[in-house]
Formats: C-alpha cells, structure tokens, sequence
C-alpha cells in the first residue's frame, strides 16, 4: 500500500500535472500545425516548383515499375517532406516562444524582500552597557 500512496503522491503533484496538459495541448496543436503546413503552406511553395511539395525527391536509384503500376526498387532522398516537418517545427517553435515570453510578462516581479532591520552598533551597544553601570 506505501508503494501506491507515494505513486499517487507523484503523480497528483502540481508540475507533473501541468506537464501532462502541456503535452496533450502540444499534440493538439501540432495537429493544427501540420494540417496548416500541408494544406495551406506546401502548396503555396508547390506552385514555385510546380509540384507536390511534400513528393519533392532526388532521384539517387531509378525504380522499376511493376504490374500494379507502383514504383520498385526507387532509392530518392525524400527533402519535401523534410522541409515540410522543418516548417512545422519553426511554426511549433516560434508559438511557444510567443507563448512564454508572453507568460514571463504576465507574471509579477518579485520585489525583493525588505531589508532585515539593522540592529544597534558596536559603539551603541557599549554606550548602553556604561550607562547601565553608571545607573547602578
């Protein structure tokens, strides 16, 4: 039973909870980024290279083409979809610089603790011993 109440500890901590959002809201949006990227992006940069830009390859290997009509045996370097997932992660990377320089604003300055009351000096606290002694 310990072993289940400290699991339960952890994972009910506040960090560990914030980071589980934060994860399923990056998968969320990485979505919507990429649809953004290969429906909106890659065709506007196709039309550059009158193609698909996500099919963009260099051809290393010539394939052969079978009886179903499908490419065989084809070696290219696929660069249209590495630059298509480039994008995606310059959007992705950009947004979440926006989204905690936003946050770090947002967040109060701390103002530094006030300074601890500065007690009486060497000489004061003589001063105050000799009239002590005085008095008596």
């Amino acid at each position: 039973m310990g072993f289940l109440k400290e699991f339960k500890d952890f994972a009910m901590k506040g960090n560990l909870v914030d980071i589980a959002v934060g994860f399923v809201m990056g998968a969320a949006f990485n979505k919507v980024v990429s649809s953004f990227t290969g429906g909106i992006v890659s065709p506007l940069i196709g039309l550059l290279f009158k193609a698909d830009f996500n099919d963009l390859k260099y051809v290393i290997t010539e394939g052969t083409v079978n009886d179903a009509g499908e490419t065989v045996g084809e070696i290219a370097v696929l660069y249209g979809a590495f630059l298509t997932n480039v994008i995606d992660f310059l959007i992705v990377a950009f947004v979440m610089f926006v989204i905690v320089k936003s946050v770090n604003k947002m967040k109060k300055k701390e103002e530094p603790a006030p300074a601890a009351p500065k007690g009486p000096t060497q000489e004061e606290l003589l001063a105050e011993i000799r009239d002590l002694l005085k008095k008596q």
